[in-house]
C-alpha cells in the first residue's frame, strides 16, 4: 500500500467531500515535485562538474563536448513517445515513470568506471534514456490530477521544486570538492561527485514508489480516456491536429536555436577568468531564478496566455547571448547571464508543457506531451553538435553570434498568434489512486 494512498482528508487543503478545492495544486504533484527534486540533486551533480571534467579530465576538444551535451538531448527522444504511449495504454504512468527514475540512478556509478569519449557517451546516454522514459509519464500525471485551467500552475509549482535540486545539486557538488583534498584537481575530486550523485539518486527513487499514488483520479473524461487502452496508430494521428503540429514545429525550431548549458557555462567562465573552483557555482544561481520564477510564470502563463510567456522567455535568452557577445571581461556577466538564463528556464519549461496538454484528446496526454518533448530533445541535440563544431572551426564567438542570429529570426517567425486555445474552466476532480 503506498504511504500517498487515499484522498485528502478535509482539513488537509481539501474540501469536506474529498473534491479538490478549485485552483489548487494538488498533492501528487507536491510528492512528484519530491521525487524531481531529489533526482535533480543528483542529476546536477554530475552535470556541473561534467564540462569540466571532459575538458580537464578527458582532454576533449569542444566538439567532443558538444557530441557528449548533445547526447543529453537527443537520446532522450528515442524512447519518449514509446515510454509516453506506453503510460497511457496501460494506465501505469507511475510504473513506466519509476523505470525511467531506475535506469537513471543505476547509471551514477557506472561513471566511476568511465573513461574517455565513448565509455563516457554511453553512460550518459544511458542515464538520458532514462530521463527519456520517465518524463512524460511524470508529466501525464501532473495534467490528470491538475484541472486544465490551473495546469500552468502545477506545473510551475512542479518545476519549482525540480529546480530546487538544479539549485542543490552544484552547491552539493562544489562542497565534496572542497572536502576532498587538492579540490577540483584531485585525482578522486570527480570518484566523490558521482559516489554521492548515486546515493541521492537512490533515494529519490524510494520516495517515488513510497509516497506517489500509482493513479491519481482525475475527472470522468480523463477515465473514459485511460480505459479506452490507445493504441499506437491513435498516437501517430496526434498530428493530425494543427494546433499541435503547429506547437511541436515551433518547438522543434526554437529549441535549435538555443546553445546547451554547458557552452553557456564554458562561454561565461572564459569571459569573466572565473576560476575551475567556483566553476560549480554558476548553475545554482541559474536554478534560483528558475525556483522563484516558475510559479509566478506559470500563473501569468495561465492568465495572459501560455504561448506568449513562453515565447517572451526566449526573447530574454537572446539577451543574455548579447551579453556574453558583447561584455568581455565584466564581473556582472557572472551574474546577470545566470538570472536571464534562469528566467528562460522559468518561462518556458513547465509552460510549453501546460500549453501542450490543453490540446490533446483524454488518454494520450503521455504521447502528445513526449512528441512535444521529443521535437525539442532532437533539436536540441542537433544544437549542441552544430554548435561545438563551429566553436572548434571558428572559435566560441563566432559560434555564440551564429546562434544568436537564428534565434532573433525563430522568436521573429514564432511571434503570431500562438496555438494554444483558451482552456474553459471545469469542476474540480477528485484526487486519489484507483
Amino acid at each position: 500500500m503506498y504511504l500517498a494512498d487515499g484522498r485528502d482528508r478535509p482539513g488537509r487543503g481539501s474540501a469536506a467531500d474529498g473534491t479538490r478545492p478549485p485552483g489548487r495544486v494538488p498533492s501528487v504533484v507536491w510528492a512528484l515535485g519530491a521525487v524531481s527534486l531529489l533526482t535533480d540533486v543528483s542529476a546536477e551533480m554530475v552535470t556541473a562538474v561534467l564540462p569540466l571534467y571532459l575538458v580537464a579530465g578527458l582532454g576533449l576538444s569542444p566538439l567532443g563536448v558538444g557530441l557528449v551535451d548533445g547526447l543529453q538531448h537527443g537520446v532522450t527522444a528515442l524512447v519518449r513517445v514509446l515510454a509516453g504511449h506506453a503510460g497511457d495504454r496501460w494506465g501505469r504512468h507511475k510504473t513506466v515513470a519509476g523505470a525511467g527514475y531506475a535506469l537513471s540512478a543505476l547509471c551514477k556509478p557506472l561513471l566511476l568506471a568511465a573513461q574517455g569519449l565513448a565509455s563516457v557517451g554511453a553512460v550518459i546516454a544511458l542515464d538520458r534514456i532514462g530521463k527519456g522514459v520517465r518524463t512524460a509519464p511524470r508529466d501525464a500525471l501532473i495534467a490528470l490530477a491538475s484541472a486544465p485551467e490551473v495546469r500552468g500552475r502545477a506545473f510551475g509549482a512542479h518545476r519549482a521544486l525540480d529546480t530546487a535540486g538544479a539549485l542543490l545539486g552544484p552547491l552539493l557538488a562544489f562542497a565534496v570538492l572542497l572536502a576532498v583534498p587538492d579540490g577540483a584537481a584531485g585525482p578522486g575530486a570527480y570518484d566523490a561527485v558521482f559516489t554521492v550523485s548515486a546515493c541521492v539518486a537512490a533515494l529519490g527513487l524510494a520516495v517515488l514508489l513510497l509516497l506517489v499514488p500509482g493513479r491519481p483520479v482525475p475527472g470522468a473524461g480523463a477515465e473514459a480516456g485511460a480505459a479506452s487502452r490507445p493504441r499506437l496508430a491513435e498516437a501517430a494521428g496526434l498530428l493530425r491536429d494543427r494546433r499541435l503540429r503547429r506547437l511541436v514545429g515551433r518547438a522543434l525550431w526554437l529549441g535549435g536555436c538555443t546553445v546547451g548549458d554547458a557552452f553557456v557555462y564554458l562561454i561565461l567562465q572564459r569571459r569573466t577568468g572565473l576560476s575551475d573552483g567556483a566553476f560549480a557555482l554558476l548553475p545554482p544561481v541559474t536554478a534560483a531564478v528558475f525556483l522563484l520564477l516558475a510559479a509566478p510564470l506559470g500563473r501569468c502563463a495561465d492568465r495572459f496566455g501560455r504561448w506568449r510567456v513562453f515565447l517572451g522567455g526566449h526573447v530574454v535568452l537572446l539577451g543574455a547571448y548579447g551579453l556574453l557577445l558583447g561584455g568581455a571581461g565584466s564581473p556582472v556577466l557572472l551574474v546577470v547571464v545566470p538570472v536571464l538564463h534562469g528566467t528562460f528556464y522559468a518561462a518556458t519549461d513547465g509552460v510549453l508543457m501546460a500549453a501542450a496538454s490543453a490540446l490533446l484528446p483524454a488518454g494520450l496526454g503521455g504521447t502528445g506531451l513526449a512528441l512535444v518533448q521529443s521535437a525539442q530533445a532532437l533539436a536540441r541535440f542537433g544544437a549542441s553538435v552544430v554548435f561545438g563544431a563551429l566553436w572548434q572551426a571558428r572559435g566560441d564567438r563566432f559560434a555564440l553570434a551564429a546562434a544568436a542570429v537564428a534565434l532573433a529570426l525563430a522568436v521573429v517567425a514564432a511571434g503570431r498568434p500562438g496555438p494554444a486555445a483558451p482552456v474553459p474552466p471545469v469542476p474540480p476532480a477528485r484526487e486519489g489512486v484507483r
